[in-house]
Formats: C-alpha cells, sequence, structure tokens
C-alpha cells in the first residue's frame, strides 16, 4: 500500500506601500513504508523552504513612494483615502485595497501617517508585523485599535484616554 505524503511551505513579506508579495511550492510523493514519514517530511521542509526563499528574493514590481522633499510619503489624494472617479465623487476602494478594520480606523491610521513626520507607512507596517505577524491591511478591529495607540504614542500625541474596562488607579486608605 502506497502512502502519499503532500507538503507546501508558503512565505508572505511585506513591502512598501502596504505592498506585499507571496509565494509557495508543493510537493506530493508516494512512500512505500510509513518509517520512511518523518524522515522524508524533514527533506521535502527543507527543499521546499530553500526553493521558496530563493525565489520571493525577486519580488518584481515594488510600488514608489512620492516623497514631499523630507523622505516621508507625500498624500497623493489631498488627504482623501481614495480617489475621486470622473464625476468627482469618491470611489470606493477597490477589491485589492480592501481593509480589515473599519473605515474610520484606515482613515485614522493613514491621517497619523499624512500628519507626522516621524512615522512613514513603512514605520506604520514594520510595527503592526511586530506586534501581530501581519500587515496593516489585515489587521482586524482590535489589532487596528492597538496599532492606532502605539502609532500616537510614536508620535508623542496625548494617550488615548481610558476604556470603560481598562482598570482605574484605586485611592488606597491612609
Amino acid at each position: 500500500m502506497a502512502i502519499k505524503l503532500s507538503a507546501n511551505y508558503s512565505k508572505k513579506l511585506g513591502l512598501p506601500q502596504y505592498s506585499s508579495h507571496s509565494f509557495s511550492a508543493s510537493v506530493e510523493v508516494e512512500l512505500s513504508d510509513i518509517t520512511q514519514v518523518e524522515a522524508e517530511v524533514q527533506k521535502l521542509y527543507q527543499l521546499l523552504q530553500q526553493s521558496v526563499d530563493q525565489e520571493i528574493q525577486h519580488p518584481g514590481y515594488v510600488p514608489t513612494v512620492n516623497t514631499n522633499g523630507n523622505g516621508h510619503a507625500a498624500p497623493q489624494n489631498n488627504g482623501r483615502t481614495y480617489p475621486v472617479n470622473g464625476n468627482n465623487r469618491a470611489a470606493p476602494p477597490s477589491v485589492t485595497d480592501r481593509w480589515n478594520c473599519t473605515d474610520g480606523q484606515r482613515g485614522f491610521i493613514l491621517r497619523i501617517v499624512n500628519e507626522n513626520a516621524s512615522i512613514t507607512k513603512q514605520v506604520a507596517e514594520d510595527l503592526s508585523q511586530q506586534l501581530f505577524g501581519i500587515g496593516v491591511k489585515q489587521l482586524n478591529k482590535m489589532q487596528a485599535s492597538q496599532l492606532i495607540e502605539d502609532l500616537l504614542v510614536k508620535a508623542g500625541k496625548p494617550a488615548p484616554r481610558q476604556t470603560r474596562w481598562q482598570q482605574q488607579p484605586t485611592a488606597q486608605a491612609a
């Protein structure tokens, strides 16, 4: 009886301008003996990882950053978070430009980036990757909220107000 073993290795890398690219490789082999599984898994994983890592080094097209002279990204739509269509009405974001958080959170994150010289889109993306292991566009509402708080702190803005579930400091009886 033949044993089928399927292996897949995938990697996604963040790029400038909230862009990313990913690459995945899969392989399926047949084994004649179950005792070969462990060694074959190690061999396949190493082979797939090496292959994917080698190929993903070639990102292809990378979006350019328009700068405003100080090295920071310049707003490209007069502060709008999405372009205006032909009838001068705001067009909704395209399917490829969807964010998992709310539109308000999306706008606030972009506003923080556009209004603070010390915070670029790459800084926000790096912080998102560091905190949650995913890009800014993939953040859910709770994660986006935390990112916003951390970006405000980085920008030197006043700490956000406490929410009802955070404990207020209690005065100790004297």
